[in-house]
């Protein structure tokens, strides 16, 4: 708790004392501006009295109350409101100096309210996140002016603020639409009861010539006499695991945005169009060690489950470390998933690790590798060099690219789908595989 002088006082002082020099120098006797300055001075201390707190409050009779969303989204304005009172007798009046969460943009306009017994005073901010994450706001301080203006007295309320801002949920509002979800289904996007085909058991049937011999159950064949065939109908909900790879070949940089934030945009439209076909939807983050693990499941609470893990989700200039992420995803999760990686190669020999680890998914796992291409250096490897360092710079970008081809060929050949885009277009291309896979059954 701090009291100063309002800077009404400070001027009155100083014109006092251009008053008093001037009297000085006129001959004047200082009795009479000494006098003005004990009443200048007399005139502050009672207006700091009256701001002090009554008996047992600690706040100067100041009560604040914050009502904040219990998550934010990037990319859109929602409003968190406020509610002051005074408890005391008297009219106050009080400046609010509160800093924001650096999620929000950190610093906040100064706002000055006038309070009255008995009446509360509601106080709205509509607020927009500058960025996704995890912070806590500060507490909150509150000067209290005397009734003269002469002086405050600041005190701090403890308003505690836990900020979760998700990423941006437009374009997810955007594919749950009626409209889209009716053209996906025209589309041929509904479960479909298939005879024979996926893996969930339906019941026996007589075996026909041109029928899969593997299908056939040979105790009931031996029981009736004659060829029986197993009949499946494809699975109604299946296992979607996303993984991301929060290592430094996606903490950099492509135009101003992290390619981190891309995966993430494009990890949550998956998840959504995951859970809008009632499938199972897990996650994994990892680099050197793992981040975050969220179990597969359905409905909104994976969907919240996701966006809370991806919320928090930081990228690390460090190696991944691939050999402990899967072994760690092994051995928590066994059922058959489509497994989606968020990552990058480099070149054959550095991503080693990774092309092995991803190909150990086969054949339990349906393993599909989303890795995103860099449009800066693909323009270097083509464009026509101005000079001799500009021609090394194009050679040095061939040599790349061309060592991630290898590398990606050699994950395909392993049997590893891959989906290679841009970072702009990952979202709309991971969700359309996904859509491909499970019109084929593949999943």
């Amino acid at each position: 708790m701090s009291m100063a002088p309002a800077p009404r006082w400070l001027w009155g002082a100083v014109g006092l004392a251009a008053t008093g020099a001037a009297a000085v120098a006129l001959g004047v006797p200082p009795t009479l501006w000494l006098l003005a300055d004990a009443v200048w001075l007399s005139l502050l201390l009672l207006d700091l009295l009256g701001t002090r707190a009554g008996p047992g409050s600690a706040s100067g009779e100041i009560v604040g109350e914050r009502q904040a969303p219990s998550a934010f989204s990037v990319g859109r304005v929602l409003p968190v409101r406020y509610r002051w009172r005074t408890t005391g007798s008297a009219p106050r009046r009080i400046e609010v100096r509160e800093r924001f969460p650096a999620l929000l943009g950190g610093g906040a306009p100064i706002r000055t309210i006038d309070l009255v017994p008995g009446t509360p005073v509601d106080e709205r901010l509509d607020l927009m996140p500058v960025r996704r994450g995890v912070s806590e706001g500060g507490p909150v301080a509150v000067r209290i002016h005397g009734r003269l203006g002469l002086g405050w007295r600041q005190v701090t309320l403890a308003m505690p603020w836990a900020v979760t801002v998700f990423p941006s949920l437009l374009g997810v509002a955007l594919r749950a639409l009626p409209t889209q979800a009716a053209r996906r289904r025209e589309a041929g996007l509904r479960q479909l009861r298939r005879p024979g085909e996926g893996r969930l058991f339906e019941g026996l049937r007589e075996w026909v010539s041109g029928d899969d011999t593997r299908i056939i159950d040979w105790k009931a064949t031996a029981r009736r006499g004659k060829p029986i065939a197993r009949q499946y109908e494809d699975e109604r909900r299946q296992q979607v695991l996303i993984v991301i790879d929060a290592g430094r070949l996606l903490a950099a940089e492509i135009d101003g945005r992290a390619r981190l934030e891309s995966v993430i945009d494009a990890a949550l439209h998956l998840a959504h169009a995951a859970l809008e076909h009632d499938d199972n939807v897990g996650m994994m983050v990892f680099a050197d060690t793992v981040q975050c693990f969220v179990p597969p499941a359905r409905g909104r609470g994976a969907l919240r489950a996701v966006l809370g893990a991806l919320a928090s989700v930081e990228g690390r200039l460090v190696e991944p470390d691939y050999p402990a992420a899967f072994r760690y995803l092994a051995t928590r999760n066994r059922k058959r998933a489509l497994t989606v990686l968020f990552t990058d190669v480099i070149d054959r020999t550095a991503s080693e690790a990774l092309v092995a680890q991803t190909a150990s998914l086969r054949p339990r796992h349906l393993p599909l590798a989303v890795t995103l291409r860099d449009p800066a250096l693909e323009s270097r490897a083509t464009e026509r060099p101005a000079d001799v360092a500009a021609a090394y710079e194009r050679a040095a970008a061939e040599e790349l690219l061309a060592a991630r081809g290898e590398a990606l060929a050699e994950m395909r050949q392993r049997g590893v789908l891959v989906l290679d885009v841009a970072p702009a277009a990952a979202s709309e291309a991971v969700v359309a595989r996904y859509h491909q896979l499970k019109r084929r059954g593949m999943l």
